[in-house]
């Protein structure tokens, strides 16, 4: 299986559940694609880059996702909300088939949506995975 894969599976799959994240965006909440139908909040998985970085001996990879935390109503701090879930619950995952040697967060950005008017935190996280 191709280390996209698995990091997001287990990135997915620690966002989905964390309660406090689901308190704020409700069950199922986390999407590859904004969902049609469905009116925010809720987070998108917008981008998930990856390079080789290969060690010595082991072959590693870094990963860089993008995901995009949006609020039900024009309010950053709703977004940000949402966002620090992200953060907190996405630095902590497990991936199975993969080891993660590093975990961080690299930057927060928000904005207010002209085509709906809602609130948006997009968040970039990074992973170092052999």
């Amino acid at each position: 299986m191709h280390p996209i894969a698995i990091l997001q599976a287990a990135l997915v799959t620690a966002l989905e559940t964390d309660a406090a994240l689901a308190a704020l965006i409700g069950a199922g909440g986390v999407f590859d694609a904004p969902p049609r139908g469905r009116p925010a909040p809720y987070v998108v998985i917008e981008r998930h880059d990856m390079r080789q970085n290969d060690g010595d001996e082991t072959p590693g990879q870094e990963h860089r996702v993008l995901l995009h935390c949006w609020a039900g109503q024009p309010s950053r701090r709703d977004a940000l909300a949402i966002a620090e879930r992200v953060v907190a619950a996405g630095l902590e995952l497990a991936p199975s088939g993969l080891v993660v040697t590093h975990a961080g967060h690299m930057r927060t950005e928000t904005a207010i949506d002209g085509a709906t008017g809602l609130a948006r935190a997009a968040v970039t996280l990074r992973f170092f995975s052999e």
